[in-house]
C-alpha cells in the first residue's frame, strides 16, 4: 500500500481530514498480541477510547480504502448510537462509491441504523430489496434475506 495507495492525493487528503493515523509494524508489542495482528497489512478503526470498530486485511486500492474507513467510521457512529452521522456517512458511500466493496454492507447497515433509531422494521426489509437488487451475490443480501418476510 506504500507504493500505490497510501501516496494518493485523494487518499491522504481523507486520512488527513477524517482520522488519526497510527502506523506500526506488524511485530510492536503489545500492539501486535493485543489486536491479534497476524498479517499485514491491516488496518484497524479504533474510537477514541480504543474500542475496535472494523478492521480490513490485506491490501486495499485507493478506490477501496475510503470506502472501507468510511465503513469504520459508519461502525463507530452506530456502535456510540450516533444514527443520524453514521446514516450520513453511509450514504456518502452509497453515493460517491456505489461499486465498492464497502458498498452492500453500507446498505445493509443503512436498513439496521434506521431499524435501531426508529424501531419501524420496514427500513430492515427495504434493505433487503436494494441488496437483492444491486447485490444479489453479496454476503450480506444473504443475512438480510429473512427482512424479507417482514
Amino acid at each position: 500500500m506504500d507504493a500505490v495507495t497510501y501516496p494518493d492525493k485523494k487518499v491522504a487528503d481523507f486520512i488527513k481530514k477524517n482520522l488519526i493515523a497510527l502506523r506500526l509494524q506488524s511485530d510492536a508489542k503489545p500492539y501486535c498480541t493485543d489486536f491479534k495482528i497476524s498479517w499485514t497489512p491491516t488496518l484497524v478503526v479504533l474510537d477514541h477510547e480504543g474500542k475496535e470498530h472494523h478492521r480490513t486485511v490485506g491490501f486495499l486500492s485507493p478506490e477501496e480504502l475510503i470506502p472501507s474507513l468510511l465503513l469504520g467510521i459508519t461502525k463507530t457512529r452506530f456502535e456510540q448510537q450516533q444514527y443520524a452521522e453514521a446514516l450520513s456517512v453511509i450514504q456518502q458511500i452509497l453515493d460517491e462509491y456505489p461499486g465498492s466493496g464497502s458498498a452492500a454492507e453500507a446498505l445493509f447497515l443503512k436498513g439496521v441504523v434506521r431499524y435501531k433509531s426508529t424501531h419501524d422494521p420496514k427500513p430492515l426489509k427495504e434493505a433487503y430489496e436494494q441488496l437483492q437488487a444491486q447485490y444479489p451475490a453479496s454476503e450480506l443480501t444473504k443475512r438480510a434475506h429473512p427482512y424479507r418476510l417482514l
